[in-house]
C-alpha cells in the first residue's frame, strides 16, 4: 500500500486504544505464544532480544518498532534482558464512506500489516510513548482523550519513518489465519460473520480469498475439516458419537451423521466398523467398496468431494426445517426414475423385432460413431472454463461459467429475456404487470420457487434451492447471500437514481456471457424507437416540452429526466420527448411537490401515471389542475391506475420496455387523431 492511501484511511477510521503497556525481559526470560489480542506497535527502548511474530523473525539491538495486526503469535528471547512498550489498538472505519476506502480498508488491511524498523528519531518516539503510558494510566475521560492525541503524534513520527526509509510491510495471510481460527474453536459454532470480525475483514473478502486459494468457501473447508475430526477420533477412540458430535461443533450425533455420510459417503457407524475389519486398507479403497454397495442410480448423492451448498458455516442450522424434506423427495424422484427406466426396457423388449446381422452391425457403428462423438463433446467440455471473473461495484467475483441454478432478488424479466430462468425470485416479481402482456409460458413462470416479498428474500428457502449463483440489487443483503453460494452484487438503484434499462440489461448479459443476445434485443429494441419516433412525429411540436407526473398514494410526484421511473426512461432516455428545465435539474429522478407549486413544473404535453386512482380524484378535481396550459389544450396522457394493480410501467426489464413503447406510441397517435 502507498502513504496516501496508508494516510487517507487513518483519516477515515475511529481508533481505539485497548491498553498501553511497560515490560521487562531479565536475562534469559522468555515471552512465549503470546497471541496479539488486536493490532499492536511494540518498542523496543532498551537492551537486546531475538523477536519473531508469526513467521519472521527480528534480531534487536536498542531502538526498535516492530508492528503486528490481531492474532500474531509473538515470541521473544534475550540473552541480556530487553525492555519494551506495547500499544495495542483497534480501528473501525467510519460509515458511511467512498467504496474505494471500504476496497482499501477490505482489501489491503494495513493494520494488520507485519514490519520492522529503526525509528530516525529514537529520543522523541520514546518521550511521547512515556508520556503516552502516564496519561493512559490516569484513567479519565480528559486523560483518555489526551492518549489518543498523544498516539497519534506516535504514528505520525511512525508513517513519517515508514515513508522515508521505504519500509515494505509483510501482509499476513488471512486464510491461514481463518483456518488457524478454525482449528481452534472446531468444538464451537463458528459464525461466519463473527470469524471475519475477528480477523477484521468483511465476509465477502474472506470468502474470495478462500475460493482463490483454495478453491472452496470457508463453509466448506469447515465443513470437510469437522468431519476429518470426526472420522480420526472415530479410529481412535471410543467415544460415543454424542461426544465426538460434541467435539467436533455438532449439537447432536444426528446432525454429525448427517453431514458425516454426505462428505464421507457412508454413516460414521459403518465407517468405523469399515476400518476396524479393514485395517491396513487406504481409506479411498474403502470407500470405493461402500460406494459400490448403493443402487447406481444413488451413488452421486452418496459421495461428494465437497460439501454442497446446503451447509453454512454452521451446517446444521437449516438441517431442521428442510434437511428431511429434500431426502423424501430426492428419494422418491429416484424411485419414480427407476420405475420409469424398468417400464421402458420391458416394452422396448416386446415390440423390437428379432435383431438381424445387418442391424446388429448398424447398430455397432451408430454405437462407435455414437461414442466417438461423446468424446469429442468431452473434449470440448474439458477446453471449456469452468468459471469465470466478473467485475463487480464489490469488486472481482469468481463465478461459474455456465451457472444452472440462478436465484435472484430483482432482474427476473432481465434473466427470461436472456434465456435464463431463475430458480427463485422475490414475491413481487412473480406477480409483475407484463407477465400477462407477454409470451411467457404460465408454467414456466409457475416453476419459479417464491422467495419471500422482502429484501433479503428467504434465506432458508433459498439455502433449499441450492443456487450456483446468486444476484443481489441491495448491498447490505449481499453478505448474507455469500454465506449461501456464489453472490454478484448489481445494485438496481444507485443512490436515489437507477441506471437505464439498457445498462442494466448489459451488466445482467456481462454476468452470463450473454452479450451478444443483449446486443441484438437493444438492435432491435432501438430500430422500433426509430419506427415510432417517425410515427408521431408532429404530435409535440418545436420548442414544445414534456412533463410527467406520478399521482402516489397521498402525494404528487414530478419525474426528472434521467434516473426515474414509471415510463420516465421511455419518454425521455429513448423516444427523446423534450423534458422541462425543471425535468432536467432533477438530481435525484424526481420531486415530491405541493399541489400549490404544480404549475412551475409542467410543460406543453403532460403523462399522468395513476390517474385511476382514488388519490387522483381529489388532484384533478382541483383548479390548479384544469388551470393547466395543457389540460385546456387536451394534451394529457393518462396511463396507468396505482390501483393495486401492476403494470409495465413499475418495471423497466426488456418485456416491460416493449409494452411501454407500446402503450406511449398508442396515446401518442390517439392524440394525433
Amino acid at each position: 500500500m502507498n502513504m496516501n492511501d496508508h494516510l487517507l484511511l487513518w483519516n477515515h477510521v475511529f481508533v481505539k486504544i485497548q491498553d498501553v503497556r511497560q515490560n521487562v525481559l531479565r536475562a534469559g526470560e522468555k515471552l512465549n505464544h503470546y497471541q496479539l489480542p488486536a493490532s499492536a506497535y511494540l518498542y523496543i527502548v532498551d537492551g537486546s532480544a531475538r523477536i519473531r511474530m508469526d513467521q519472521h523473525g527480528y534480531v534487536v539491538d536498542g531502538f526498535h518498532i516492530i508492528h503486528g495486526g490481531k492474532r500474531a503469535q509473538l515470541y521473544i528471547e534475550t540473552d541480556s534482558g530487553v525492555e519494551y512498550y506495547m500499544i495495542l489498538y483497534k480501528v473501525i472505519l467510519a460509515l458511511p464512506c467512498r467504496m474505494e476506502i471500504q476496497h482499501l480498508m477490505d482489501h489491503e488491511r494495513p493494520f494488520q500489516d507485519q514490519y520492522a524498523f529503526k525509528p530516525t528519531r529514537p529520543l522523541d518516539m520514546y518521550q511521547c510513548m512515556d508520556a503516552l503510558k502516564q496519561t493512559w494510566e490516569q484513567s479519565t475521560s480528559l486523560t483518555q482523550f489526551h492518549a489518543k492525541t498523544l498516539f497519534h503524534q506516535w504514528v505520525h513520527s511512525l508513517l513519517k519513518d515508514l515513508h522515508d526509509q521505504s519500509i515494505q510491510p509483510y501482509k499476513p495471510d488471512t486464510v491461514t489465519q481463518a483456518i488457524e481460527y478454525m482449528n481452534s474453536h472446531l468444538h464451537k459454532p463458528i459464525a461466519l460473520d463473527v470469524m471475519a470480525e475477528v480477523l477484521e475483514c468483511s465476509v465477502g473478502h474472506l470468502s474470495r480469498l478462500f475460493k482463490q486459494k483454495i478453491n472452496s468457501s470457508p463453509i466448506q473447508y469447515l465443513a470437510q475439516r469437522r468431519i476429518e475430526r470426526a472420522a480420526h477420533l472415530l479410529t481412535h477412540t471410543n467415544a460415543t458419537l454424542q461426544q465426538i458430535a460434541e467435539q467436533v461443533g455438532y449439537p447432536d450425533a444426528h446432525s454429525l451423521s448427517r453431514s458425516f455420510k454426505k462428505i464421507k459417503g457412508i454413516s460414521p457407524i459403518r465407517y468405523k466398523k469399515g476400518i476396524s475389519q479393514h485395517m491396513g486398507k487406504p481409506i479411498q479403497a474403502l470407500q470405493w467398496n461402500n460406494k459400490q454397495e448403493l443402487p447406481r442410480v444413488m451413488q452421486e448423492n452418496a459421495l461428494h468431494s465437497q460439501p454442497s451448498h446446503l451447509y453454512n458455516d454452521i451446517d446444521y442450522q437449516y438441517h431442521k426445517n428442510v434437511g428431511g424434506e429434500i431426502l423424501m423427495q430426492g428419494k422418491f424422484k429416484m424411485t419414480a426414475l427407476s420405475m420409469m427406466l424398468c417400464l421402458t426396457l420391458l416394452l422396448a423388449a416386446c415390440s423390437s423385432p428379432a435383431p438381424s446381422a445387418s442391424g446388429t452391425q448398424t447398430e455397432n457403428n451408430a454405437a462407435t460413431t455414437q461414442s466417438g462423438n461423446q468424446a469429442t463433446d468431452a473434449g470440448k467440455s474439458t477446453a471449456q472454463p469452468e468459471t469465470r471473473t466478473v467485475s463487480t461495484m464489490r469488486g472481482d467475483v469468481v463465478i461459474p461459467a455456465n451457472p444452472q441454478r440462478v436465484a435472484s432478488d430483482q432482474y427476473m424479466g432481465y434473466l427470461l429475456k436472456l434465456g435464463i430462468i431463475p430458480v427463485g425470485v422475490r414475491t413481487f416479481m412473480l406477480n409483475e404487470g407484463w407477465i400477462e402482456k407477454s409470451d411467457i409460458a404460465t408454467d414456466m413462470i409457475a416453476g419459479i420457487e417464491d422467495l419471500g416479498g422482502e429484501f433479503p428474500m428467504n434465506l432458508e428457502k433459498l439455502v433449499s434451492l441450492e443456487p450456483d449463483l446468486i444476484i443481489g440489487s441491495i448491498d447490505k443483503n449481499i453478505e448474507d447471500y455469500e454465506k449461501i453460494a456464489t453472490t454478484v452484487f448489481l445494485p438496481y438503484w444507485e443512490g436515489d437514481k437507477t441506471s437505464g434499462p439498457l445498462e442494466k440489461l448489459r451488466r445482467i448479459a456481462g454476468v452470463f456471457g450473454k452479450e451478444k443476445e443483449a446486443e441484438q434485443w437493444i438492435t432491435t429494441y432501438e430500430e422500433n424507437i426509430e419506427d415510432t419516433k417517425k410515427q408521431i412525429a408532429g404530435v409535440i411540436k418545436e420548442g414544445e416540452t414534456v412533463s410527467i407526473v406520478q399521482i402516489g398514494y397521498k402525494a404528487l410526484y414530478v419525474l426528472g429526466a434521467e434516473g426515474g421511473n414509471y415510463g420516465s426512461s421511455t419518454i425521455y432516455e429513448m423516444l427523446k420527448l423534450p423534458p422541462t428545465k425543471q425535468a432536467l435539474d432533477m438530481k435525484e429522478g424526481f420531486e415530491s411537490i405541493s399541489l400549490e407549486v404544480l404549475p412551475e413544473y409542467m410543460g406543453d404535453h403532460i403523462f399522468l401515471y395513476g390517474s385511476g386512482s382514488e388519490d387522483a380524484k381529489e388532484i384533478l378535481n382541483s383548479e390548479v389542475w384544469k388551470r393547466l396550459p395543457a389540460v385546456h389544450k387536451g394534451q394529457v396522457y393518462a396511463y396507468g391506475s396505482l390501483d393495486g394493480t401492476e403494470d409495465e410501467f413499475v418495471m423497466e426489464d426488456p418485456y416491460s420496455m416493449e409494452l411501454q413503447l407500446d402503450t406511449i406510441t398508442h396515446l401518442l397517435l390517439k392524440a394525433q387523431k
